[in-house]
């Protein structure tokens, strides 16, 4: 066999391994996303009617349309905790050294975990989205393609921060410190375009929110969707994207290839 079609199949074979995990396991897929389920509950039944008035809407459904997108994309943030948590397990555990001397490739340990996270990353984002159906989102003005863009966006998006959480697991010496260590995917959000447009915020406070990669994935994601004004923050955001997986696959494989264990 030739080295792509080793790297192919080893790489199918770690995803299927990570996959059975997440099956086997779900209890901790299912505790990331209670915290986005529960802040879209949290502000559209009981800050929904004030939000909306605050964003110049007219009632609480406004409110819905503003709030779900950012809500996808934290979606997203929370679900690759899993996967550095899941990456120091494997680390401190003795699987990777026990990979090592075995006849695999040696990225496909890597890829199949960036495969399975974006794999469970999406699913927990039509998972959330159908909540946010359910409530009352309607994303009537998108056409197919930008329907087909948004998706593109939601697994670039997953893509960049998968590959920055892998990174952290691999530095973290136990699952409690990479969980610790990716909670920033959690917590910018909230620092985000997500809750409440930029300009509301207070000046001081702007450039955080607006020098950060959720706020133009959110707000191309709500163009896409709602049709509003997209703006510069397209490039914005596939720009942080790219950027991000870079990042986290140069980081991510130069830490895992000098890793003693």
């Amino acid at each position: 066999m030739s080295s792509l079609s080793l790297a192919v199949r080893d790489s199918s074979t770690m995803l299927r391994r990570n996959l059975l995990h997440a099956r086997r396991y779900p209890s901790l897929t299912l505790n990331l996303l209670l915290t986005p389920v529960m802040l879209l509950l949290l502000f559209v039944y009981i800050f929904g009617d004030t939000m909306s008035a605050g964003i110049g809407g007219g009632d609480r459904s406004d409110y819905i349309a503003y709030l779900v997108p950012g809500i996808l994309l934290m979606t997203i943030g929370s679900t690759t905790v899993g996967t550095a948590v899941s990456v120091s397990t494997d680390m401190t555990e003795g699987i990777i050294a026990r990979f090592r001397t075995m006849a695999i490739h040696r990225g496909s340990v890597l890829i199949g975990h960036v495969a399975g996270s974006v794999l469970q990353a999406v699913m927990s984002v039509v998972l959330v989205g159908a909540v946010g159906v359910a409530i009352g989102f309607r994303s009537t003005q998108a056409t197919a393609v930008e329907w087909i863009a948004a998706f593109g966006l939601l697994v670039l998006f997953a893509l960049a921060l998968t590959w920055i959480a892998v990174g952290m697991g691999l530095v973290s010496p136990n699952a409690e410190a990479a969980s610790n260590n990716a909670m920033p995917l959690i917590l910018l959000p909230l620092l985000s375009s997500a809750f409440t447009p930029v300009e509301s915020m207070p000046g001081w406070f702007q450039p955080i929110a607006e020098y950060q990669p959720f706020t133009p994935a959110i707000e191309t994601l709500r163009g896409l969707l709602l049709g509003t004004e997209i703006g510069h923050n397209g490039w914005l955001a596939v720009a942080w994207c790219l950027g991000l997986v870079v990042l986290g696959y140069v980081w991510s494989a130069s830490r895992f290839n000098d890793d003693p264990k």
